[in-house]
């Protein structure tokens, strides 16, 4: 049977990510993870080169891009069928990971810098369009919404509207609630609720929770303690109809896929 689902496997090119900050930041180690998450069954590898966690510092484009870059080629060299996103909101950032290799763009900010759009039309890439409010260094000061489902809706249905307008192909866009990003756990759970309801815009959806804070507020566990509870949201969220799933545990989470989807079928959608 097809698989009906899509692991990405994290790959924190950085110094300072919450969860694997500094451990893959030099090449030799970052290919080493590739190798583990391909082992275990990857569908795609995530290159981010700045920390998006709570109250993170900006990062430089040309910084950004000496980090990301080296390492997308280094995969595709090693392996050149692999699948890349590129997670990064900046469209110089893009433009050189789409040239080095890279074939979606993860993009926290939803392509509204300036350029963002033009960038993915022009080399007709996979994009991911994500929900935050506020940025990494305020978006956790006590967020608020008057109904989080409809304001979450309310702002991809505009920046699909916006992506569309400069042409993009409808079949390239995924969309990303943007779990922790501007949201208290209370928000978080609703989003995840209504997984259902953001399938209902007719494009994937991805989750990313793995091993988020909302774990350490639900369950009162460090962030290498997470596997358990970052696992039963994807199989709910899955359930739910979820399609891409962003994760550290690649090997666990494509185990839980795989035995959901032979348990009900291919009837997830």
């Amino acid at each position: 049977m097809d698989k009906d689902y899509q692991v990405m496997g994290v790959l924190n090119v950085t110094p300072d990510s919450f969860s694997d900050g500094g451990q893959f930041n030099q090449i030799e180690a970052a290919i080493q993870q590739v190798d583990t998450m391909i082992t275990d069954h990857v569908d795609w590898i995530d290159v981010g080169g700045e920390s998006t966690r709570p109250g993170a510092a900006a990062v430089g484009v040309d910084e950004e891009i000496a980090r990301v870059v080296p390492v997308i080629q280094a995969i595709k060299a090693k392996y050149p069928a692999q699948k890349i996103s590129i997670d990064t909101s900046k469209p110089e950032v893009m433009e050189a990971a789409v040239m080095a290799g890279a074939s979606m763009i993860n993009d926290i900010n939803a392509l509204q810098a300036d350029g963002a759009i033009e960038v993915a039309v022009k080399h007709d890439v996979m994009v991911c369009l994500m929900h935050k409010q506020g940025t990494p260094q305020d978006m956790q000061n006590q967020p608020e919404y008057d109904d989080v489902v409809q304001e979450v809706l309310d702002f991809f249905a505009v920046r699909v509207e916006d992506c569309l307008s400069y042409g993009m192909d409808a079949a390239r866009i995924i969309l990303d609630p943007g779990i922790g990003f501007g949201k208290t756990l209370a928000h978080n759970l609703q989003l995840i609720q209504n997984t259902a309801t953001f399938k209902q815009m007719g494009f994937p959806v991805l989750l990313g929770v793995s091993r988020k804070s909302m774990f350490g507020e639900l369950l009162n566990r460090p962030v290498d303690q997470r596997m358990a509870g970052s696992l039963a949201v994807a199989q709910f969220a899955y359930l739910q109809g979820a399609d891409y799933f962003r994760v550290h545990d690649v090997a666990a989470t494509v185990d839980m896929l795989a035995t959901c989807q032979a348990l009900i079928g291919t009837d997830n959608d």
